[in-house]
């Protein structure tokens, strides 16, 4: 299970009003990370893979740590996390030897930008992507919902799920608001 490694400069603009590098800015990290993956490691042998486009469907961001201006670049850990016919789903790390500063995932869909809509993943792409594959850790370690009828001894909502307000399925300690 390989991952893809990028060292992501800081800069001085970066920050905010509070001295530290703001949310937003750390959704670029991501999309340098994500493009340095996708458009340079992907069509590396001559493929054509991802040439054809992606959008961008879904970000999940866990600030971990307040990241302040440094001259050293922090490291952009990416993987892949799950491959399905019509999406995939990236994950990643902001970090550095010292502190974990942001959890990251990216719902990424394969898009023909010349019949704007979207498409399949290529067979060409899966094989890219497979080698980067791992678990989710989040899914892995996610409660299910319970699959016993309302009512049944055992189960934690009274319809039978786990519980949340909406019935989803969230990783431990995550709640509904």
């Amino acid at each position: 299970m390989a991952r893809h490694i990028y060292p992501c400069p800081l800069r001085w603009s970066d920050m905010d009003a509070f001295g530290h590098v703001n949310n937003v800015t750390f959704l670029r990290y991501l999309e340098e990370a994500r493009v340095d993956f996708m458009w340079r490691l992907a069509p590396g042998n001559g493929s054509d893979a991802f040439t054809g486009g992606v959008v961008v469907a879904r970000h999940e961001i866990d600030y971990l740590k307040p990241l302040v201006h440094r001259h050293r670049p922090v490291t952009v850990e990416t993987w892949v996390t799950e491959i399905k016919a019509a999406y995939l789903t990236l994950r990643y790390e902001i970090k550095d030897e010292d502190a974990l500063y942001v959890r990251a995932a990216t719902r990424i869909v394969p898009y023909d930008l010349d019949q704007g809509r979207p498409r399949r993943v290529t067979p060409e792409e899966e094989k890219f992507l497979a080698e980067y594959l791992e678990p989710d850790p989040v899914k892995k370690g996610a409660r299910k919902a319970s699959t016993k009828p309302a009512g049944s001894a055992g189960s934690s909502g009274s319809d039978g799920s786990d519980g949340s307000a909406d019935g989803a399925e969230r990783p431990e300690g995550a709640v509904s608001v």
